[in-house]
């Protein structure tokens, strides 16, 4: 089995900034792409930020400039780190990532549990 666990999130104010983890560990061949969602109350879950095993980047036009996703493959760990943060960035944050399981080498996505951020104005 596979699990991602995030920490990092928290309280900040308004301008201010937080650093996400997400380490996957378990039964893991490789890791080919991991990401951020965010979901707030009454909203659907979106994509925050992804990142490919080489280090291509996608991200939402919302965080652009201010949001920077990252990840070390030798820790299986993927990072989010988030500048200038707006109220409208409150949300539960999610680990997402698609992992190629040792026991039957075929990919899988997994989350991770999520870790509340909350911004205060």
């Amino acid at each position: 089995q596979v699990q991602l666990v995030e920490s990092g999130g928290g309280l900040v104010q308004a301008g201010g900034s937080l650093r996400l983890s997400c380490a996957a560990s378990g039964s893991i061949f490789r890791i080919d792409t991991m990401g951020w969602f965010r979901q707030a109350p009454g909203k659907q879950r979106e994509l925050v930020a992804s990142i490919t095993r080489s280090g291509s980047t996608n991200y939402a036009d919302s965080v652009k400039g201010r949001f920077t996703i990252s990840r070390d493959n030798v820790k299986n760990t993927g990072y989010l780190q988030m500048n200038s943060l707006k109220p409208e960035d409150t949300a539960v944050y999610y680990c997402n990532a698609y992992v190629v399981r040792l026991a039957t080498m075929t990919n899988y996505q997994y989350w991770g549990q999520g870790t509340q951020v909350t911004v205060s104005s």
